[in-house]
């Protein structure tokens, strides 16, 4: 079994109770899926769950190299520079990352996130996609931190074949494996 979940900003990518926060025990999710990857607490979208080791191993581990795809709204202007050493990759404390696909994109249709993003009339935001091979510790907000962009707002919009249409959050369906 497959499920596509769709995370909600503050919810911990676990089922063990953890003071002050939401767990994924919150959202009745069928017994027995397990996630495929995590998800910061402070990062929203589609979280894949599943009942099926080898596949959540697939998943997981960067060596198969599932592409996952996020939308990142970053504080700045963003560059060519910033755009091109996005897509080569980063050098971050932990080496450097592989290339990924980087864009800048039109603000997504994202509905309110609670609570909001700090808001500062005097620096401009964008919205990046990437399209990443790999899923360090926070990698996305490390690289565009790196490349001068902080991250204000992550939201992960596919994993693989799968994506988050149709999903609002804390909403979830189950989905062909």
């Amino acid at each position: 079994m497959v499920v596509l979940f769709n995370k909600p900003y503050g919810v911990v990518t676990q089922f063990t109770a953890l003071a002050g926060h939401k767990t994924l025990a919150c959202f009745g999710l069928p017994a027995g899926v397990y996630p495929a990857g995590r998800l910061d607490a402070d990062s929203e979208g589609l979280l894949v769950l599943t009942d099926d080791g080898a596949l959540q191993h697939r998943l997981s581990d960067p060596r198969f190299e599932h592409p996952k795809t996020y939308w990142a709204q970053v504080e700045g202007e963003v560059s060519e520079e910033a755009l091109s050493r996005l897509s080569k990759g980063v050098k971050l404390k932990d080496g450097m990352t592989r290339p990924c696909r980087a864009r800048v994109i039109e603000a997504p249709r994202v509905g309110p996130r609670t609570p909001p993003i700090r808001f500062r009339k005097t620096v401009p935001t964008a919205w990046l996609e990437l399209v990443l091979t790999e899923g360090r510790n926070r990698q996305v907000r490390r690289m565009t931190a790196a490349v001068g962009l902080p991250t204000l707002r992550l939201v992960r919009v596919r994993v693989g074949e799968w994506d988050l249409k149709g999903l609002a959050p804390g909403e979830w369906r189950e989905a062909s494996s």
